[in-house]
């Protein structure tokens, strides 16, 4: 294959090369469904619909797998305060989550595991842990693994054990033999729910719930094999999530993934988002102001690697060129077009998309083409155009309906006007004819005039 990705493991852009050649094989953690999901998880999933939509047109089989972790102490929180199970939490968000993502496009994964359908095999990995020495039972019930036992620890991060924090502070009394150490198993409190523990098995743990790090190990082997080719996730997972899932997984004696894939982090008018900050937008709160199609235009406009900076201006920037691209679409009719990739513009196109995604050289392609079919009013070349963007699941709406989307008015009330203003201008009634033009931009309707006649578009 042509395609070259960065590997976060070798710190390397480095050819792709599937285990079973022709078949791509890629886990990325999911969310933990115990809220709206925010602007940062859609950051990280669009990254990742976009790697599995090349993959799928580069030729490959692809089996993507998200998981939802359904089990957590802020789902158990979030639960308690509601007065609901667990389950009911979990099934609200997993269904909002679905349909914020559908909103912007993002194609469902070909499997999408819920962690506590695999609280077995959760536990059948932290028994082998514990027979290999890497897994001990801590005096108030949890089972943790030992960090210090697993050579090449830190690895992902590059950082040496003495650099690493666990993150947090350790209790005194928390069992841990090392701070670093994380857990595999929690114990069950006296308070939690019923629906909050499982029995510990054949193994004899505490009654209790799998942590975190374990969930996706399981999960991936399981569906994937004990060796695959992509493992994914935001910056902010690359230490500690995914460092002690290789930990696990490769002390359990599985190789595990191959290539590690990570998102640059999302930023709000330059500063990280937090609530705390007052600058915290979940997808809903954005697709309030902004199209799906929109929005995920906006984000294919950074390199999924790159810092993200969100902001309503460069929302409206991205918008206003992807007004562009639909307006070439609306004056020449695409024609039905097969993507021919020795092609030179879908050429280009590959050749920016090989080199690690690269979606800022490929949406250049996609205005170079659009300037083409403006002077040339080719309907081959429209068809490429729209072709080429539905690769990255874009310009695939008709063009008017995304020109004219959400403009507040019928389209008779808005032709009417417009007929007006045509009859005013026939009048050499020219005040009038401007009048109505300012009234239509006053509710965001911007008239187009062509010798064909009078158009209008979304402000």
């Amino acid at each position: 294959m042509s395609l070259r990705i960065y590997n976060t493991l070798t710190r390397a852009v480095e050819p792709f090369a599937p285990i079973d050649p022709g078949h791509a094989r890629m886990y990325v953690c999911g969310i933990t469904v115990y809220d709206l999901c925010h602007m940062g998880h859609l950051r990280m999933n669009m990254a990742f619909d976009v790697i599995y939509r090349w993959l799928r047109a580069s030729g490959l089989k692809v089996t993507y797998v998200r998981n939802i972790t359904d089990i957590d102490d802020k789902i158990i929180k979030r639960a308690v305060e509601r007065g609901i199970t667990i389950r009911q939490l979990t099934d609200e968000m997993s269904a909002a989550m679905h349909q914020d993502f559908s909103a912007v496009g993002l194609l469902s994964p070909d499997q999408e595991p819920r962690a506590t359908d695999y609280v077995p095999q959760m536990l059948s990995l932290i028994e082998r842990l514990e027979q290999r020495g890497l897994a001990y039972r801590a005096a108030d019930g949890d089972v943790n693994f030992a960090v210090r036992k697993f050579e090449g620890y830190g690895k992902l991060s590059g950082k040496s054990l003495d650099d690493l924090r666990a993150g947090e502070r350790v209790a005194v009394d928390s069992g841990k033999q090392d701070p670093l150490d994380f857990v595999l198993w929690k114990a069950a409190k006296a308070e939690e729910p019923a629906d909050a523990k499982w029995a510990g098995g054949p193994a004899g743990f505490h009654e209790g719930r799998p942590g975190w790090h374990i969930e996706c190990s399981a999960m991936s082997c399981a569906l994937l094999g004990e060796s695959f080719d992509i493992h994914g996730g935001g910056a902010d997972l690359q230490f500690p999530h995914h460092e002690n899932e290789i930990a696990q997984s490769q002390g359990a004696g599985y190789p595990f993934a191959r290539y590690w894939l990570h998102n640059g982090f999302l930023n709000v008018d330059g500063e990280k988002m937090s609530k705390s900050l007052g600058n915290f937008f979940t997808i809903r709160d954005v697709l309030h102001k902004f199209d799906g199609e929109s929005l995920r235009f906006f984000m294919l406009r950074t390199h999924y690697r790159r810092p993200f900076n969100f902001s309503d201006a460069h929302l409206e920037d991205a918008r206003t060129a992807l007004t562009r691209l639909y307006t070439a679409l609306d004056a020449v009719a695409p024609a039905e077009v097969a993507i021919d990739w020795s092609e030179p513009s879908a050429a280009a196109f590959k050749a920016a998309m090989d080199e690690d995604f690269g979606t800022p050289g490929a949406l250049a392609v996609l205005f170079e083409l659009a300037g083409e079919v403006n002077r040339e009013r080719s309907a081959e070349r429209a068809g490429l155009l729209k072709a080429l963007g539905g690769v990255l699941g874009i310009l695939q709406q008709e063009p008017k309906a995304y020109l004219q989307g959400g403009s507040g008015l019928d389209e008779a009330a808005i032709q009417a006007q417009i007929d007006a203003r045509a009859a005013a201008k026939a009048a050499k009634n020219f005040a009038e004819a401007d009048r109505i033009r300012k009234e239509l931009a006053a509710q965001g309707i911007e008239l187009k005039d062509t010798p064909q006649g009078t158009s209008w578009v979304k402000a």
